[in-house]
């Protein structure tokens, strides 16, 4: 049932909340899957790709890709493996997030704010393991 809810998975609007239930994710920024549909990248963020490349016109952050993605890993839950794609299973409370629309391809930007963890683009920065996108970080707000 999981795997066919990431078959479905579509860009939320701009400006709609949501909801999501972390159970996978791919590196420091994501994508992020949730049980109930979306791929979340995280807003705002920017992190090493996981073979420790940048990509042309990001920030590129002096970190581990590994250290970032497992940072995420704790903020959003506990690690419960890896999938055949090589996502970290992810077991975690649900998040509320605020999509700034669309990240590429089915994912959808998103701050998302963790009953665990608090806003997670703003705890990824304050870790060191990203660097902000002031393109994509708007007038958001670490409070």
């Amino acid at each position: 049932m999981m795997f066919s809810l990431f078959l479905f998975a579509s860009v939320i609007p701009a400006g709609q909340s949501f909801t999501c239930t972390p159970v996978a994710v791919w590196d420091g920024d994501g994508p992020i899957w949730c049980a109930e549909g979306p791929h979340v990248r995280l807003s705002g963020v920017a992190a090493r790709e996981m073979d420790g490349s940048c990509r042309p016109g990001h920030p590129c952050p002096d970190a581990d890709p590994v250290a970032a993605r497992d940072h995420l890993v704790g903020l959003l839950g506990t690690p419960q493996g890896r999938n055949r794609t090589g996502h970290i299973l992810v077991r975690g409370p649900v998040m509320r997030c605020l999509s700034r629309g669309g990240a590429g391809g089915t994912r959808t930007a998103a701050f998302c704010t963790s009953p665990r963890s608090g806003d997670i683009s703003c705890a990824m920065i304050l870790s060191g393991l990203t660097a902000r996108w002031d393109k994509y970080w708007g007038a958001h707000r670490c409070d």
